[in-house]
């Protein structure tokens, strides 16, 4: 797993914009997996920019987002669903069917997760999962625990995860479960991008980088990945040895 060290992170945002830019116009058809958070909006705002400055495409693009909470509607103001409307999918020239975001409020969730395990299958895998770390390791909603060999499910989300996104909640009360894209659904990504910035992130990258491939670090899963890169700004790269990231 190459780690790479950006100035700041707007530096980051460019650089993974133009990789998944670089992507689709090599192949328009690509399947892209998504996260939502803080971390990855400056990617999102470049490629808006560039679709409509530098007319950039995405008609042709098939879109999986990594996660959703559990028990919330689809235009819950909390959601990934509205998350990504108003900070992606609306802005661009995305086709709507060809954009999947787990149903939270599905009356089955396990069929759910089966069935979003399938669409994945059917669009032909993941050309591309774009990732942000959290604090604890996890990625998407895989916490730390979660089963290399696991695909989508419903979890159960950490205190430390809930606390986080709790702003985001009436009563800061974040969803205790989610359902995410499993680990072995993001490791049969055919190339993954983790991107981290801040200091509050920097104790996680280390540990996912230099210390041993564990469970208990989900993003630590990555090193064994063909294709996996980490996007870092400075802040975030601070607690890495020297000579680990170039």
């Amino acid at each position: 797993m190459r780690a790479r060290v950006f100035p700041d992170y707007e530096a980051i945002s460019t650089a993974a914009a133009y990789v998944v830019a670089g992507r689709l116009e090599e192949e328009p058809s690509s399947v892209l997996m998504l996260p939502t958070g803080i971390t990855p909006l400056g990617m999102y705002r470049r490629l808006v920019e560039m679709h409509r400055s530098e007319g950039l495409s995405f008609a042709n693009a098939t879109f999986f987002n990594l996660d959703e909470y559990l028990g919330l509607a689809p235009d819950h103001r909390a959601s990934y669903h509205v998350y990504m409307k108003e900070h992606f999918y609306g802005l661009i020239d995305a086709d709507p069917a060809r954009v999947f975001v787990p149903d939270g409020a599905a009356p089955d969730p396990e069929a759910e997760c089966e069935r979003y395990e399938a669409a994945i299958r059917e669009a032909g895998g993941i050309d591309v999962c774009v990732l942000g770390i959290g604090r604890n390791g996890h990625i998407g909603f895989n916490e730390p625990g979660a089963p290399f060999d696991s695909r989508t499910r419903v979890v159960a989300l950490s205190e430390s995860t809930r606390k986080v996104n709790a702003a985001d909640f009436e009563a800061d009360r974040a969803p205790e479960r989610a359902i995410t894209a499993g680990m072995a659904t993001i490791f049969d990504s055919k190339s993954v991008l983790l991107l981290a910035s801040g200091t509050n992130k920097a104790g996680a990258v280390a540990a996912a980088v230099e210390d041993e491939v564990s469970e208990s670090m989900p993003a630590s899963m990555l090193r064994n990945h063909q294709s996996a890169v980490l996007f870092l700004d400075e802040a975030a790269a601070s607690d890495l040895g020297h000579g680990v990231a170039g």
